[in-house]
């Protein structure tokens, strides 16, 4: 008998849908909740951000115009551009590479591993927050 390689992508498919019927539930509840946030929820008023944020903001350079997202950082223009498309590889990196190395998710180990008291749950949180200090006040003004 030999190996093939097509085997191995047939058994990648081979998933017993009926007996995980919530992971489909799950899927197109959060297509139905983004579509009915992004339609029947959405607001045209500009959001009311404190004139300490907008300060804040103006000093990295970023104008306020209203928007959830100040489209400055997250349009199209910004997310096209070299130096952003940079900042986005590197920090999906990052975040990849972090996820890893602190064996889950941010949020993985701040609700589930310290509502079980785990001490390496502690160490991640307390350095999730530490890196979060640190890029906000040291590493976002050199970025912007």
């Amino acid at each position: 008998m030999y190996s093939c390689w097509c085997r191995k992508k047939k058994l990648f498919f081979d998933f017993d849908w009926k007996t995980q019927k919530w992971n489909l539930l799950f899927l197109l509840g959060s297509v139905i909740g983004g579509g009915i946030a992004a339609t029947l929820l959405k607001s045209e008023a500009p959001v009311d951000l404190a004139q300490a944020t907008i300060n804040d903001l103006a000093k990295l350079n970023i104008t306020f115009d209203g928007q959830l997202n100040p489209s400055q950082i997250f349009g199209y223009e910004f997310i096209s551009s070299p130096k952003g498309i940079i900042i986005l590889l590197s920090g999906g990196v990052l975040v990849g590479f972090g996820s890893r190395y602190a064996g889950g998710c941010t949020s993985g180990h701040a609700i589930s591993g310290l509502s079980n008291l785990q001490l390496p749950s502690l160490i991640a949180v307390i350095g999730f927050f530490a890196g979060g200090l640190i890029m906000t006040h040291f590493l976002l003004p050199l970025i912007f």
